[in-house]
């Protein structure tokens, strides 16, 4: 029973991560000194994720949307950075950003809260 289920989570996960990538729209402009400096600050950023989630592929188009290389790290079973997010986070829970900033790393979970962070960070500032 929980292999059907895995699979049907995966598969739906699949369509709409399809779904997701034909249906992107465009990247944000920014000038080629800017762009430099976003992927600077974007090196002090990982996102955590599962690649079929809906709230995973809703802060990856956000991503994608401000134009931003934020590496991504797959947390599924048996990848080294589930680990490292129940250790950081406290909690194998997706998305999550990790921060890394002077004071540390700050762990960010819920969508809202990553895009909002990354909408206040790099695109109101800007």
């Amino acid at each position: 029973m929980k292999f059907f289920i895995t699979l049907i989570r995966n598969l739906l996960g699949a369509i709409i991560a399809f779904v997701d990538v034909i249906t992107r729209g465009t990247k944000l402009k920014r000038s080629p000194a800017q762009q430099v400096q976003v992927a600077e600050e974007s090196q002090k950023l990982a996102l955590y994720q599962f690649f079929g989630c809906p709230f995973c592929i809703k802060t990856r188009r956000a991503m994608y949307k401000y134009n931003l290389p934020i590496q991504k790290r797959n947390v599924s079973e048996g990848s080294p950075y589930r680990e490292e997010l129940l250790q950081g986070g406290g909690k194998i829970q997706t998305p999550c950003l990790r921060i890394e900033n002077n004071d540390g790393v700050e762990w960010l979970y819920d969508s809202k809260a990553i895009i909002g962070y990354l909408e206040t960070r790099f695109v109101e500032a800007k």
